[in-house]
């Protein structure tokens, strides 16, 4: 798994039937989360924003 082997995850695999996979965030992983989970949100703030810079861009140039 890369997201183990790039240290943003642990996984730990518990030998019951069926076998138990549980995956935790680590340091690395959690700071990742947070810039993206702000990027998400700044993205969703501004979405009407840029929606109509796309339509007075297309509008210019079509």
């Amino acid at each position: 798994m890369s997201l183990e082997r790039d240290g943003l995850l642990t996984r730990t695999v518990t030998p019951t039937v069926p076998v138990t996979v549980s995956c935790e965030l680590t340091d690395l992983g959690l700071s990742l989360h947070h810039m993206t989970r702000g990027l998400r949100n700044c993205a969703q703030t501004h979405m009407v924003e840029v929606l109509a810079h796309r339509e007075n861009y297309d509008a210019r140039t079509s």
